[in-house]
């Protein structure tokens, strides 16, 4: 498709000339229309989209240099070329100050005026080619950040609302968007895994990150937007944006997730599991579909590696719902250290089970065994064992039990963790302190989540959970709130110019710390500046 250029002389045989004599398509240009005044040029702009300009400076009812000004005025991204057949200075310099990229006198040169347009194409093609890279650097950017929002609107670490300071990628349609959710995860109970349980923990970040890689580039090559999003050691969460207006479409997600396992299995030998929420995810009802098809995928036996899970998801009898309810507020006592919570729980959840029957305890069983496998990854999250402890306890997960030794094993797991409580607690506290200590040391640079976390020595996942239980904001929050406060502080204060102001609190893209800065404080940092730094002044 060739770029397309708009003639503007009130001399109808020069524009006729012009048409006939450059050779357009050489150029990669054809001569969109012709236009006598500078209205008429106008019009035609506002209708079809020109690249580039060639007018006439004297014209009746409105000149070219008038156009050009209404053309900067408008921002129809076009160059200019100025014909003319007065060597006067005013005008040359008028044009320049309107950003006119050359001037040519009349009788027109056509072998001079061919070079100066492909010259100013050139340089045009060059230019969107750089923009292009840009914006793509961009959207990869943001494209990250989104995803670094959608962990912890899924973790539940913070809440989602439209004017949340943020949601700066899309934050107006954001509250509208829906999700097709697939999760892929590695069955660590079963038979095939029991080697990944005994990678090194280096082996296992390693794998970890290829998986995200692979699920990352193949669904790029399928065309779909999308955020890969890995949960915790071992799990990813696949979001994929549909179509606007389209329906849910079962064949085409359980396509999508098919193709993604083999991807897998190609390239990094590993075998996952898949579970596919059947429906739409709005962004409000990430967390709870997440811990749903969690739960789901752990208690349904899987007989195919993708199994479809209905929207009603999780809504299964009272009995489960009490149990999952009960166990996950152990856990989230185990994460606390409030021994006193655990045992209440595990008293509770005893003297349940006592006062079932035997069609009850058939269906509790499950859920047990999953509780205690969910248990250990998320203690393992939190380094709580040895690597002697860890490995005895898969041991006996790996047995057949009943529920009482299930029981007990829970107990004395939750025990274990809530005697080493205090000590972890102190150890937590200092953990978060350096952590800080590195993030202001480090904000100048793009410093991430994982770096942060393995500075540390802690997982991703618990580094985040620490991190919002210590200082009241998540990870991403707090270095973007400190990040805008310092560029405040800047602008305020310095004559450094935006872009340096951007790389000096970790901005690679003047863009994006403008897009972030607008929307937290409501001005553009140029706006900004002015107001705080004329405020001085008076």
């Amino acid at each position: 498709m060739r770029d397309k250029v708009l003639l503007v002389d009130d001399e109808a045989h020069i524009t006729r000339n012009l048409e006939k004599v450059i050779p357009w398509e050489m150029l990669g240009l054809e001569v969109a229309a012709t236009a006598k005044n500078g209205v008429d040029a106008l019009a035609l702009m506002e209708k079809e989209s020109i690249q580039l300009l060639l007018c006439d400076i004297r014209m009746p009812v409105m000149d070219g240099l008038e156009l050009v000004r209404e053309v900067r005025e408008r921002e129809f991204p076009c160059d200019i070329i100025m014909l003319s057949g007065y060597q006067d200075f005013a005008y040359t310099r008028t044009a320049i100050q309107y950003g006119v990229k050359d001037y040519i006198l009349k009788p027109i040169p056509y072998d001079e005026l061919t070079g100066v347009i492909a010259r100013v194409m050139a340089a045009q093609r060059e230019k969107a080619k750089q923009q292009s890279k840009e914006n793509k650097k961009l959207e990869k950017i943001m494209d990250l950040a989104s995803e670094k929002l959608l962990y912890d609107l899924m973790m539940d670490y913070t809440e989602f609302s439209e004017g949340h300071w943020l949601f700066i990628h899309d934050e107006s349609h954001l509250k509208m968007k829906q999700f097709s959710m697939i999760l892929l995860d590695f069955d660590v109970s079963s038979e095939h895994t029991k080697d990944w349980r005994e990678w090194s923990d280096k082996e296992r970040k390693l794998w970890n990150f290829a998986v995200s890689n692979v699920l990352r580039e193949k669904l790029q090559v399928e065309g779909l937007q999308h955020a890969v999003i890995g949960m915790r050691d071992g799990e990813w969460c696949v979001l994929i944006e549909p179509a606007d207006g389209s329906e849910f479409d079962y064949a085409k997600v359980k396509e999508c997730a098919d193709t993604l396992l083999s991807a897998v299995k190609e390239h990094i030998k590993l075998s996952l599991n898949a579970g596919i929420y059947r429906g739409f995810v709005e962004v409000s009802n990430l967390a709870k579909a997440y811990r749903k098809l969690q739960l789901c995928m752990q208690l349904t036996p899987v007989h195919a590696p993708v199994t479809f899970y209905p929207d009603a998801v999780g809504q299964s009898d009272q009995t489960d719902q009490l149990f999952w309810g009960a166990l996950g507020r152990i856990i989230d006592s185990v994460k606390r250290g409030d021994h006193e919570s655990v045992e209440r729980e595990c008293d509770d959840l005893s003297k349940q089970l006592q006062c079932m029957n035997d069609q009850h305890i058939s269906k509790v069983e499950p859920l047990l065994h999953f509780f205690l496998l969910h248990l250990m990854r998320e203690l393992k999250e939190m380094a709580v064992f040895t690597k002697e402890q860890e490995e005895s306890l898969w041991r006996k997960l790996d047995r057949r039990f009943s529920i009482k030794d299930l029981m007990e094993l829970i107990r004395g797991v939750t025990t274990a963790v809530s005697d080493k409580s205090m000590d972890k607690k102190k150890q937590s506290e200092n953990t978060m302190l350096e952590a800080k200590t590195y993030l202001d040391r480090n904000m100048f640079r793009d410093i991430s989540l994982d770096e942060t976390a393995m500075h540390v020595g802690l997982s991703t996942s618990y580094f985040s959970l620490l991190f919002k239980q210590t200082y009241g904001v998540t990870f991403i929050e707090y270095i973007t709130r400190n990040r805008m406060e310092k560029a405040k502080e800047l602008l305020a204060n310095t004559q450094m110019s935006i872009t340096s102001i951007a790389k000096e609190i970790g901005y690679a893209e003047r863009r994006y710390f403008t897009k972030v800065f607008m929307k937290y404080t409501g001005d553009n940092p140029s706006d900004y500046r002015a107001k705080h730094q004329q405020g001085d002044g008076e």
